[in-house]
């Protein structure tokens, strides 16, 4: 179940900020994974758990849908979108490619105080109780996302916006999702600093180089889900 809004949210009169405001609370449960993948999308529900009417509501989910995490399915409405494992792969085997470009691009161009801010995040990102627990390595959107910083210091705004923009918060959601396999948390996070150490070197072709083999780890770790749990399932009642 959705968490209501505050009352002072639910009282403003301003539709448009009404609408912003649900747009984000839905956006980050579903990229969270607080509204499961796959979950249908009831605008009358949502109209009553947010107190917001129709109108803006069909605003925020129609914003919901542009960014690829809502699904719209004829005869049955919207759903919280669901990869299957091709598509997901798919869509990894697109981040290495322009992820690596983005790299490549930052370590040319890139200020000094931009790769020390990115060190700062790390730093951040090395106090959380989760990540430091082994469990999760959670990175709050934007300014805080270290594959965000690194696509804006690249200084090309098509992979800019393709990258932050149409595909980021689809590509979050998933990140985040596998983010709590075991062991992961801190491979990544050695990656992350072995690519930061590459961008403040100024060397692009290895900046470039770790970070797809980065993101192909995390690739071959959504393979692996897959087949475990197709192993899973293949595996009959009563056997271990």
């Amino acid at each position: 179940m959705l968490q209501a809004l505050e009352p002072a949210a639910i009282a403003q009169d301003d539709s448009e900020t009404l609408s912003e405001n649900v747009f984000r609370r839905i956006q980050a449960a579903i990229v969270k994974g607080e509204i499961a993948p796959g979950s249908k999308i009831s605008e009358p529900e949502l109209a009553r758990t947010y107190g917001i009417s129709r109108g803006p509501l069909r605003e925020a989910i129609h914003r919901l849908e542009g960014q690829r995490l809502l699904v719209r399915i004829p005869h049955v409405g919207a759903r919280v979108v669901s990869l299957n494992h091709a598509e997901l792969i798919e869509l990894y085997e697109i981040r290495e490619s322009l992820e690596g470009m983005a790299c490549r691009l930052a370590a040319e161009r890139m200020s000094d105080e931009d790769i020390a801010e990115l060190r700062r995040v790390l730093e951040t990102h090395e106090r959380d109780e989760a990540f430091q627990a082994g469990v999760g390595y959670y990175q709050q959107e934007g300014d805080f996302d270290f594959h965000y910083k690194i696509i804006q210091g690249s200084g090309n705004r098509t992979l800019t916006q393709m990258l932050c923009g149409e595909l980021y918060q689809l590509v979050r959601m998933y990140r985040i999702q596998f983010s709590t396999t075991p062991n992961r948390p801190h491979q990544a996070f050695a990656e992350h600093h072995r690519i930061l150490d590459a961008i403040a070197d100024r060397d692009g072709e290895l900046a470039e180089l770790l970070m797809r083999r980065h993101i192909g780890a995390s690739k071959r770790n959504i393979a692996r889900h897959y087949q475990d749990s197709a192993q899973q399932t293949a595996t009959p009642r009563g056997e271990s």
